[in-house]
């Protein structure tokens, strides 16, 4: 079978993570890179072996024709380079969050759906052997009756108003950054759509969020998301059932899962030691639904990411 050809937009630090990724990927290959600056396109060429480079996204799409173009730009350009994408009949794998409102989640899967044209969020944690083995042992039963859920996740963000996490140029904030996170991998992991939600957000001075705690209901049950771009949080999912709980420290990026007893006492440990680098999981993804003309992944559905973004409609209504 011929590899399958990626081309990536953007050329920063997550686009980088990605192609050391590609490479680990059998049968996937990088083919080529854009970006806004020919400069540092070149650069990413140069060090991750990418052929073709271009200033230009469109000329990319048509010169390349590739099999599904990875979105690794900020968030604030997601929306018009995934649109371009779908217009193109060209399949999209779009960095977290994929959009910043639900009228562009709307728009978008409008065209990709008419369109037929694959489309998946970049959620890599949802991949994650210890994100899926908190998600078996709650389907297993292995805590009892889910009673209650929370994700917390945050650190103090340089405080630069132009940098990525506070520009509101650049789509900053904590929602698109770390809220997103923990919508995602609440919902997964216990199996619930979002179905209700309640946002409180703290303003930074940029006017973006900088803090937020949104109030969930998953399919009626109880869960909370607490995120922060101000302060150093205790980060990590906890699941509470009548039986124990479980507990993923550091969720988004954890390498591990502990399932305890009501008293805290130690059941059971999972340790994840075969991950290299958790994009390979969503890239398999990708090109197993591209390949069997599927238009949306059953692990990060379109489904979820409209929910997550109308929950930023939210916190940017609390603000």
């Amino acid at each position: 079978m011929d590899d399958f050809r990626f081309a990536i937009m953007g050329a920063g630090r997550i686009a980088r993570k990605f192609c050391d990724a590609a490479a680990l990927t059998p049968g996937c290959a990088v083919i080529a890179a854009a970006s806004k600056s020919l400069e540092r396109a070149r650069a990413l060429a140069a060090e991750k072996d990418i052929p073709a480079v271009y200033d230009s996204y469109e000329r990319m799409l048509e010169a390349e024709k590739p099999d599904c173009v990875y979105i690794a730009t900020t968030c604030e350009s997601h929306f018009p380079l995934a649109m371009l994408c779908a217009e193109h009949g060209v399949p999209v794998l779009c960095e977290k969050a994929m959009f910043m409102s639900s009228a562009e989640a709307e728009a978008f899967f409008a065209l990709a759906e008419s369109k037929k044209v694959f489309a998946m969020e970049a959620l890599w944690s949802r991949f994650l052997p210890a994100v899926n083995q908190a998600r078996a042992w709650i389907g297993e039963g292995r805590v009892g009756e889910v009673a209650l859920a929370e994700m917390n996740i945050g650190f103090i963000a340089p405080p630069d108003p132009e940098n990525r996490y506070f520009s509101p140029k650049l789509g900053g904030g904590a929602a698109y950054d770390l809220t997103v996170y923990g919508l995602q991998i609440l919902a997964w992991a216990l199996d619930r759509p979002i179905t209700r939600a309640r946002a409180e957000a703290v303003r930074a001075q940029t006017g973006v969020d900088a803090s937020s705690i949104v109030l969930l209901s998953l399919d009626g049950l109880p869960a909370v998301v607490k995120s922060s771009l101000a302060a150093s949080m205790n980060e990590g999912l906890i699941v509470y059932g009548s039986k124990g709980r479980i507990v993923v420290p550091h969720a988004h990026h954890g390498s591990e899962a502990l399932l305890l007893a009501p008293d805290g006492a130690e059941i059971e440990r999972f340790t994840d030691e075969v991950t290299r680098n958790g994009f390979t999981y969503e890239i398999g993804e990708v090109m197993r639904c591209v390949r069997a003309g599927e238009i949306e992944s059953p692990v990060v559905p379109h489904a979820s990411t409209r929910a997550c973004a109308q929950v930023f409609d939210l916190i940017r209504a609390a603000l």
